[in-house]
């Protein structure tokens, strides 16, 4: 996937206009991508109209990858929600959501573009938002391109809620911590990013302990910003890292991926403009890393 970092000299661009210039793309080509939401603006789809920001963290798929042109692949999808709008799905943990440079295995775009095409008519799934390869939980998939842009909004204007349980190194005593720290690309490793006050944007995160165990805590993380990475980056930064977070965990953790999951998500529907609410269990492999009353 190619990714920058949005300097002085690009700032109050067109996402479309930025798009074609650092791909050498036609401009329609640029807009094809962002369309088809393959184009991310700190994890979340852009809009054609949106105009980058100083320090955004713009992510963009090369301009063949398209949902239009994949082979769907069978895959066991586990569909919490459908009706003809929208599609509400529980994704697995270690299922890439995305095809992209390094990816060489059948990602969950593949699966839905199989699971949505089954019939005599063509439907496309619109990527709203992403998760990590090792988070698993609730995702919003678009199904057509009304509903694209409906969803897409909610997410710039914060209307769309998500919460995440995480299980985190250490007991946290107080019943909830606050970290308030600007995130940006990690001046060290860009595969990563850091609270630094460098080319970074503001973010803020609350962790509310819901249950302590010896060496553990679970706790249920809400986002009043959306920074790439910035649950695990805040929990590292707090001195409680998450469990088996390979970037920013600790050196000694041998358990095999994060523990992290988007366990509920709200949202206004595009068609009855009624808010909805949606919830997933906690997976199982937490409760075999403690076991979760």
């Amino acid at each position: 996937m190619n990714q920058w970092t949005v300097t002085t000299h690009d700032v109050g661009k067109r996402i479309d206009v930025f798009i074609s210039e650092k791909l050498n793309l036609s401009r329609s080509k640029a807009s094809e991508m962002i369309k088809d939401g393959i184009v991310f603006g700190n994890d979340t789809c852009l809009k054609s109209k949106y105009k980058v920001k100083l320090n955004d963290i713009i992510k963009a798929e090369d301009y063949h990858v398209k949902a239009s042109t994949l082979e769907g692949v069978a895959m066991a999808l586990d569909i919490v929600f459908e009706d003809r709008d929208i599609l509400v799905l529980n994704k697995q943990r270690g299922l890439v959501v995305h095809p992209g440079k390094g990816v060489h295995e059948p990602t969950l775009l593949h699966g839905l573009v199989h699971y949505l095409n089954q019939g005599d008519e063509v439907v496309k799934p619109g990527m709203v938002h992403r998760i990590d390869r090792d988070t698993s939980g609730l995702l919003v998939i678009a199904k057509n391109d009304k509903a694209h842009t409906f969803l897409a909004d909610q997410l710039v204007d914060k209307t769309m809620a998500r919460t995440y349980l995480a299980l985190v190194h250490g007991v946290i005593e107080d019943a909830m911590i606050t970290i308030e720290a600007p995130i940006g690309m990690d001046p060290l490793n860009t595969k990563k990013m850091s609270v630094t006050e460098k080319n970074s944007k503001y973010a803020k995160t609350d962790f509310i302990v819901k249950q302590r165990f010896d060496t553990m805590t679970l706790v249920e993380c809400h986002l009043y910003t959306g920074r790439t990475h910035q649950i695990r980056v805040h929990a590292a930064y707090s001195g409680h890292p998450l469990l088996g977070d390979p970037l920013y965990g600790i050196d000694d953790d041998k358990s095999s991926g994060h523990y992290l999951v988007a366990y509920q998500l709200q949202f206004i529907h595009p068609r009855t403009h009624q808010r909805v609410s949606y919830q997933v269990d906690i997976p199982e492999y937490f409760e075999q890393a403690y076991p979760l009353k």
